[in-house]
């Protein structure tokens, strides 16, 4: 049962791998994202029980040492969550639009898993800190207030970080723009 979620952030690519390894041999997770991020960092972002997620995490942590930049576990995950960083969101049709724009990878995991918890919205996609300079954001849609009541909960979980650096809802965005998004 794939209930929790994990991430190491590093500050070297080198110590990034060797982290990776080290959170796959440990315990029963499932590797979700491990790739090198800009600039210059790498995550890697695990599922998979909370026991599990708890073990491997412990084993990558005594092992990044001095490379660590951020960590993050959340037990209960919601079920959007991984297939919207993976970029597999069974999303076909866009209501409103909205968005929550991050200085870091772990800021949007909270933001995104907490604007999916708190409103009847669909995940759209959780875009990770490639080619955005290290900054990270979630696009979520759903009906005008729902999408309202989510953005606002994204924002407070993340709120006392000072992380957040923009959000935006559009109620209707224009046909060229959901065409985009999806």
């Amino acid at each position: 049962m794939r209930n929790a979620i994990g991430l190491i952030e590093l500050c070297s690519v080198a110590k990034g791998f060797e982290v990776t390894d080290a959170l796959l041999k440990t315990a029963g997770s499932e590797l979700v994202e491990a790739h090198s991020v800009c600039p210059g960092k790498f995550i890697v972002l695990i599922t998979g029980s909370t026991a599990d997620v708890e073990s491997s995490l412990k084993s990558g942590l005594n092992l990044a040492e001095d490379a660590l930049v951020d960590k993050l576990i959340i037990k209960n995950v919601h079920d959007q969550l991984v297939p919207a960083i993976r970029g597999t969101s069974d999303v076909s049709e866009i209501g409103a639009l909205g968005i929550i724009e991050t200085f870091s990878v772990a800021s949007c995991i909270i933001a995104a898993d907490s604007a999916a918890k708190a409103a009847d919205i669909r995940l759209i996609d959780v875009r990770l800190a490639n080619a955005l300079g290290g900054k990270a954001y979630v696009t979520m849609t759903g009906d005008v207030a729902s999408v309202r009541s989510a953005v606002n909960a994204g924002c407070g979980s993340i709120k006392e970080e000072g992380i957040l650096i923009r959000r935006v809802i559009i109620p209707s965005p224009h046909k060229d723009l959901r065409k985009s998004v999806l």
